[in-house]
This record gives structure tokens, sequence and C-alpha cells, in this order.
């Protein structure tokens, strides 16, 4: 599928960033993609990185899973902790199979960046004022077990803090594993076929809530 990215003033075709590692896109590609003249293009971008900008930011209002997020956070009176970490694990995992090959893999491309050219990760990402899909799940579900813990409705075993920075490091370490899987199949890998989205984030979702405990000692009843 084609993705398209506009700009206020010309489209931008994300299709090359799909097709290339974002690190290797060049202004020349854009060009040669678009069809737009290179004095075209400099009217509004400065250079490669501006336009890596515009494009996520139009990408994370496309993709946004902001309202999701809040709808089933929404329900946490009524549904018990460890259904409310099930419904966010399977709503990321449908995420992530509609966009394993699209904003997932350039955002995991920008990770690889970030650690080979961290400047330019900080001038490109510096321009965005928007919260990221993961930064405001983070933010949220932070939230969410710290007041479920002062509630004595979970149990923690570790702070909430570093429950969301295992989460985190899991579904990175989850999205590259699949990226990868699906990008450059090992035929030979006897566990190829369980490299997916679905089956790994519910493994990770059942992992959570051992970790915070959900209904040991009758914590969770609503």
């Amino acid at each position: 599928m084609c993705h398209r990215v506009r700009n206020s003033a010309f489209p931008i075709d994300i299709q090359t960033c799909l097709q290339k590692t974002v690190s290797t896109v060049t202004m020349q590609d854009i060009i040669d993609r678009t069809g737009l003249s290179q004095g075209g293009i400099y009217r509004f971008y400065r250079d490669i990185d501006d336009i890596f900008a515009d494009m996520i930011r139009q990408l994370r209002e496309r993709t946004s899973i902001r309202e999701k997020v809040d709808e089933i956070l929404g329900q946490k009176d009524m549904l018990l902790p460890q259904e409310i970490t099930e419904r966010l694990f399977m709503m990321l995992a449908d995420f992530m199979d509609s966009e394993l090959m699209g904003i997932e893999k350039i955002d995991f491309e920008l990770s690889v960046l970030a650690m080979n050219m961290p400047d330019r990760i900080a001038k490109i990402m510096g321009s965005l004022s928007e919260t990221g899909n993961m930064e405001y799940l983070t933010i949220r579900t932070l939230e969410y077990y710290k007041e479920q813990a002062a509630l004595g409705r979970i149990h923690p075993s570790v702070s909430a803090e570093e429950l969301l920075a295992f989460i985190s490091s899991a579904y990175g370490g989850i999205q590259m594993t699949c990226i990868v899987n699906n990008c450059y199949r090992h035929e030979r890998n006897p566990l190829s076929a369980l490299y997916q989205p679905r089956l790994l984030l519910n493994i990770l979702a059942r992992t959570v809530n051992d970790l915070i405990g959900a209904g040991v000692d009758g914590g969770a009843e609503v």
C-alpha cells in the first residue's frame, strides 16, 4: 500500500522509506519519486531531515492510538486490571499487525539511526511537539498502574517505572524481531513461525499480569 504524507504545500510520498532503509533515503530519492523539482522541494523543506520530521508528524496523526488507549483505560472501574492489560496489548497487536511494514518499520529504523547518529535524530525529533503513540501509552499506563497499586487492586513485584521500562524494552524487541523476520525470513529457524505480533504480545501481556500481581489475595476484585 502506498502511503502519502501531505505538507500544507505539496505531497511527499513515503513509499521510498518503506522500500529503502530510512538512513539511506536522500533528497534525490524524494525528487525522483515525486517528480518534483529540486527547487520546488527546497521551497518548503531545508533538507531530508526536515522532510522526515514532517513525515513523522503526519504519520502520528494518521496512526494515532490515543482514542483507543483512552477508551480502554476509561473502563478501569468496570474491568479487572488483568483485563485492562490484555486489551491494551491486543490493541498494540492490532496496530503492529496493520503497520508492521509501515510506520513500525520506519520507527524501528529511526531507532537504529538514533544509535548511530544521535545528533541527527535529535534534530529530527526536536521539531516535533506532539507526543508519539508509545510515549502517550507509557504516560497513561504508568498513571493507571500507580493508581491501581494505591487502591490495592494490584500487587506489583516491581515499581511502576521499572514495569513500564520492561514493557517498552520488550515491545521494542518484539517489534524488531517481527520486522526482521518478515523482511528476511530464515526458513531454517525453527521459531520463525512464532515471530508474530499477536502471539508475542499475548505472552507479554500474561507476563505483565504476573508482574503486577493482578488478582493476588483478591486485590483485583471490582
